[in-house]
């Protein structure tokens, strides 16, 4: 199991750098609703990479078994492609950064997240978390190692819980420093809230540019 922990870790710490669900997260922490908006978008993303990953480890598992035991060709190719990629997704993050003085530019639904009701905020966390493309690539080569593992039951839960507490672990931590202290915790989440919307992009290139290029190294080495 420690072997398959540490493949999933690098991707589990893919989905958690996520500024953009961070910087909602935030934005609902200081609108007029925030701690049932916030709960109800926190309790969406966990449904969200918990929906991923299972999907992807129970595909995984679906696949036919490779005929010799030192050699997996077909995760091989997986993660040869999702390494691409996520390569691909860093160049798109990195011309789409922004020049000199230019403001960052946001999603513009995030326009509109002082009026989301708690039921919403559980929509937009479970589609960030369940549908974002980059997520869905983590999940599947996260399956992937978790259907290639050769483990038992039992720890495939284990090693899917760790999964889900990594890459929630981002958007989790401010909603419950709100709830424990939401007074003195607006000022340092407006803080966080700027530099991410500054650092928005360039943070996001290099780390899908770091975690390609190990999944292409793990893809070359399944030969």
């Amino acid at each position: 199991m420690g072997g398959v922990l540490g493949e999933i870790l690098p991707l589990a710490l893919g989905v958690a750098i996520s500024p953009i669900p961070i910087i909602a997260a935030i934005l609902m922490l200081l609108s007029p609703n925030a701690k049932t908006t916030g709960v109800g978008f926190l309790g969406g993303w966990i449904a969200g990479i918990v929906v991923a990953i299972v999907s992807f480890t129970l595909l995984s598992a679906a696949l036919p078994e490779d005929d010799s035991d030192a050699s997996r060709p077909i995760q091989g190719t997986i993660r040869l492609a999702l390494g691409i990629l996520l390569i691909l997704l860093a160049a798109k993050q990195w011309r789409g950064r922004p020049h000199g003085q230019a403001a960052p530019e946001l999603p513009k639904w995030m326009s509109a997240i002082d009026t989301l009701t708690p039921v919403k905020g559980i929509g937009l966390g479970l589609l960030l978390s369940a549908l974002n493309p980059k997520n869905l690539i983590m999940a599947a080569g996260a399956g992937i190692a978790i259907g290639a593992g050769g483990i038992d039951t039992t720890q495939t839960v284990v090693v899917i819980a760790v999964y889900t507490a990594i890459a929630a672990a981002t958007v989790a931590l401010p909603v419950i420093a709100d709830l424990a202290a939401a007074d003195r915790m607006a000022q340092p989440l407006e803080t966080l809230r700027e530099w991410l919307v500054r650092e928005n992009t360039v943070v996001m290139a290099v780390l899908l540019l770091v975690i390609g290029v190990v999944m292409i190294g793990k893809g070359i080495g399944s030969f």
